[in-house]
């Protein structure tokens, strides 16, 4: 059993969820890539409320997961302006003034934080969230943080030698942020690595070092990430039907591994290649704005079955959620956590 008290075929998110209208410029946040350095403009709520009202789209985020069902809660990420760069641009080391220049995985030029002096975390960033989620969810809670690998891509590098130094320091950083996330209560802490797929050479050379590092001895148990993007963002390009950068993390130290299947309609058989791993399995496409049935979601789950151990696997969207409207990302989660149960009464016979 991954966690006491979880049902076979537990369900999760990935990692975020819609934030209201009323709290982010949704519209300018899609007008753009995802932002790597911190973006203010894009709150619609002001300081000194700006807190308050984050803390309110996070209650409607974990309430939302337990009306639909979902087994291990997260915050929907709602205190962020994209997945990364809350941590990144916290760390000593950024030069917060003057950004530097990356390309992103679209082939796009982004500002991203520009790494002036070495990396270091000199306290907890998001310990406070934590303990809010845990505190209001009720059971397992899970949250995420970017992995050493993907922000050492997104970033300028004017201070190491070479990217693999820079991740090691990132994943020193990512550890200490860890240990204080598994103190406040958190069950699962993910890593959100998208840009091992995104540069799969470079990965090979260095990446598993520094995400060994990043978990060790933190405590708890981790999660890692990897997937092709947000459909959003890749809207109109076809999707790999495999993964370049995938059978290496057998050998992680990482315990649970997500992976995107649904879009890409991924052939299952690739579960193969992880057979000690806990695996999130993507089971909604989020580049299709119709809800899925509950029968279309317990079908993709039954294709994985012939792979993996059903007492290995966890029911997961694709990727984060955060481009959907509301009312079609609670929709696709209902959807999925009905169709984890159909599957799970024909696994128990009850």
């Amino acid at each position: 059993m991954l966690l006491k008290g979880l049902p076979l075929l537990p369900t999760t998110i990935v990692g975020s969820y819609p934030q209201p209208d009323w709290l982010i410029d949704r519209e300018g946040l899609k007008s753009r890539l995802p932002p790597r350095i911190r973006a203010q403009e894009l709150w619609r709520i002001k300081e000194p409320f700006l807190a308050d009202a984050q803390e309110a789209a996070t209650l409607v985020a974990i309430s939302d997961q337990k009306l639909a069902g979902i087994d291990i809660i997260g915050d929907g990420e709602m205190r962020r302006e994209s997945y990364s760069n809350r941590l990144a641009t916290a760390l000593d080391g950024i030069d917060i003034d003057t950004p530097g220049m990356a390309m992103d995985r679209t082939g796009a030029m982004n500002p991203v934080p520009r790494v002036a002096g070495p990396i270091r975390r000199t306290g907890p960033i998001e310990a406070q969230d934590a303990a809010f989620l845990k505190a209001r969810a009720g059971g397992p809670v899970k949250i995420t943080i970017p992995g050493p690998f993907t922000m050492a891509q997104q970033a300028q590098n004017d201070h190491y030698p070479d990217a693999r130094s820079l991740a090691m320091d990132y994943a020193d950083a990512v550890n200490a942020e860890a240990r204080d996330l598994f103190a406040a209560g958190v069950d699962i802490v993910q890593l959100d690595e998208p840009y091992l797929q995104a540069k799969a050479d470079e990965a090979r050379s260095f990446a598993i070092d520094a995400i060994n590092r990043a978990v060790k001895d933190v405590g708890g148990l981790t999660a890692l990430h990897i997937c092709f993007g947000y459909a959003y963002v890749h809207k109109g390009a076809a999707k790999p039907g495999g993964y370049a950068f995938l059978e290496e993390l057998e050998v992680s130290d990482v315990d649970i591994i997500s992976i995107e299947a649904a879009q890409p309609n991924l052939d299952p058989a690739i579960l193969r290649e992880l057979p000690s791993k806990h695996i999130m399995y993507g089971v909604i496409d989020l580049n299709d704005p119709n809800v899925e049935s509950a029968e279309t979601v317990a079908a993709r789950i039954r294709k994985a079955l012939p792979y993996i151990d059903a007492e290995r696997l966890i029911i997961a969207p694709d990727c984060g959620m955060k481009y959907q409207s509301r009312e079609v990302a609670f929709g696709k989660l209902k959807a999925m956590a009905d169709g984890a149960a159909i599957v799970r009464r024909e696994l128990t016979g009850a």
